[in-house]
């Protein structure tokens, strides 16, 4: 494997979880518990899709093979996509929704700000720029978390099963193969044991503010980075990808 072929993989891996997971996000649309929460889910959605723009855009240069954001987005089969496992989870209820966003955007938070001093300047500009949104992502989750958690017992309950049920897909983030070490070795990705040794700091703090108990850790669902996922995968890019495919040449 070359360092190209490496980047461009790197490349679909953040470009892949950004987009389903605003696509997961973007089911929301409508159909938040208020109005203020309504909205606020649908910006983190574009914030997510405008990210997966940048990095599937990139991806496609470096490909070389006239590939656009949209053919990368809407082209491809499931097996072809490299998200993270969690970013693929249905929304469940608010605290299923909740959980999953504070435990994908504590990630990207401490990925974003390692990748921007990547060698990569496109991945450092990226990454920096991102930063400032899922910063905002991270804070509004984890003050969902904290309200949750420290609030009735229901909901207590209700977001400590939702923890519980997700956990198995966390381990999914930090794996590595041959990619990540052509990419570090240049000085363009980060090692993963490095951002999850933050990002377990992270969860652990937010968990104590909200009373809740740190899952442990056993058995972790993985396969993204050979472009194996749960039955949710197919199901999510089938609806997403269903008018560009059945009307390629539609205009707006």
């Amino acid at each position: 494997m070359t360092t190209k072929e490496a980047l461009i993989n790197y490349c679909l891996r953040i470009g892949d979880t950004s987009l389903i997971l605003g696509q997961r996000m973007s089911e929301w649309c409508s159909k938040g518990p208020i109005l203020e929460e309504d909205i606020a889910m649908t910006n983190i959605a574009l914030d997510h899709i405008g990210q997966a723009r940048t990095m599937l855009t990139y991806a496609g240069e470096l490909e070389g093979k006239g590939r656009t954001e949209d053919d990368l987005a809407y082209k491809r089969n499931e097996r072809e996509f490299f998200n993270s496992l969690l970013s693929e989870r249905p929304n469940g209820h608010f605290g299923d929704t909740v959980v999953r966003n504070f435990l994908q955007s504590a990630y990207f938070y401490h990925l974003y700000k390692a990748l921007s001093t990547s060698k990569d300047l496109m991945i450092a500009a990226h990454a920096a720029k991102s930063l400032k949104e899922v910063t905002y992502h991270l804070r509004h989750s984890a003050e969902w978390i904290v309200r949750l958690g420290d609030g009735t017992d229901e909901s207590k309950e209700k977001v400590q099963n939702s923890f519980n049920d997700i956990w198995e897909y966390t381990g999914n983030l930090f794996e590595m193969n041959k990619v990540d070490e052509i990419l570090i070795a240049e000085g363009i990705a980060v090692n993963q044991n490095e951002i999850k040794a933050k990002w377990n700091t992270t969860i652990s703090e937010v968990l104590e503010r909200a009373k809740l108990i740190r899952p442990q850790d056993g058995y972790m669902q993985t396969g993204s980075l050979k472009g194996l996922h749960s039955e949710y995968l197919g199901h999510l890019i089938a609806e997403m990808q269903f008018l560009p495919r059945a009307y390629p040449d539609a205009k707006w």
